[in-house]
């Protein structure tokens, strides 16, 4: 089992910034990602940004050039850092890390999700 830890989050003004953090824990984590989703009122859940073990990174097309995801390996951590962020940024962040298990002739593909943190930007 993988636990999930988020920090950060809040209230800012239109064009101010916001860091969020992400720690999982648990015995012999191996994850294959890391990322970040927001659900926004009334919406489904969405990418925002998630960065691979090998470092390779995704963004959401709303969010490229404003945010920048970050990991650790080693720490089981990511960073969502949120610049000139805009009202549509609105909602509920939610952590996520995906873990992979060789099965040997399958791959178990296993999503771990933390309780989420609301960020809101008034205009």
């Amino acid at each position: 089992q993988v636990q999930l830890a988020e920090s950060g989050g809040g209230l800012v003004q239109a064009g101010g910034s916001l860091r969020l953090s992400c720690a999982a824990s648990g015995s012999e984590i191996s994850l294959n990602s890391m990322g970040w989703f927001r659900q926004g009122p009334g919406q489904k859940r969405q990418l925002v940004a998630d960065i691979q073990s090998d470092g390779s990174a995704n963004y959401a097309d709303s969010v490229k050039g404003r945010f920048t995801i970050s990991g650790d390996n080693a720490k089981n951590t990511v960073d969502l850092q949120m610049n000139d962020l805009k009202p549509e940024d609105t909602g509920v962040y939610v952590c996520n890390a995906q873990q992979i298990t060789d099965l040997g002739e399958d791959m178990l593909f296993t999503d771990y999700w933390g309780q989420g943190t609301q960020v809101t930007v008034s205009s």
